[in-house]
């Protein structure tokens, strides 16, 4: 017989309501200019302030091409906390240490303190006053110190 569930066409349409929020269209590759990298964006909870720092995946396109295209620069990683998701890399050539997010580590091993690194770098915004290693590859290991991968199996070096 008939089932009571199925919808008739007698029954009336159910009205359009617009979505609670802003429709978002991502693209799948990156266009010159693109502030983002990421494909999606976790809206900030309530008592949130957004990151100031410019990790690689909200780095502009442009600010990443700078930094590429400068110097290579030799360091010792002063200290990295996996935890936290940064550190900091004392430059070779003396000077104030650089910071290091965990965004910029190429490579498979988590830095550890007295490795030896080669890294590029790229103002922080807004005042560009302090800059930030970038594309950092550790080159050296630490002899005699446990290493751990990014995937947590320990090595020793």
């Amino acid at each position: 017989m008939s089932d009571p569930d199925a919808s008739s066409p007698t029954d009336p349409p159910l009205p359009l309501t617009s979505p609670r929020t802003p429709l978002q269209l991502s693209f799948p590759f990156l266009r010159e200019g693109s502030r983002v990298w990421e494909r999606e964006r976790k809206p900030p909870q309530p008592g949130e302030l957004p990151s100031p720092l410019p990790t690689k995946r909200t780095r502009t396109y442009s600010a990443t091409v700078r930094a590429r295209s400068g110097p290579v620069f030799k360091g010792v990683c002063k200290n990295f906390s996996r935890s936290q998701g940064h550190g900091f890399i004392r430059p070779t050539h003396g000077g104030d240490d650089i910071f290091v997010h965990i965004s910029d580590i190429e490579g498979e091993y988590v830095p550890m303190e007295g490795d030896e690194v080669t890294y590029k770098v790229c103002p922080i915004p807004p005042k560009n006053q302090k800059i930030q290693a970038v594309d950092v590859v550790i080159t050296h290991l630490n002899p005699g110190s446990k290493h751990e991968t990014w995937s947590g199996q320990i090595i020793s070096s």
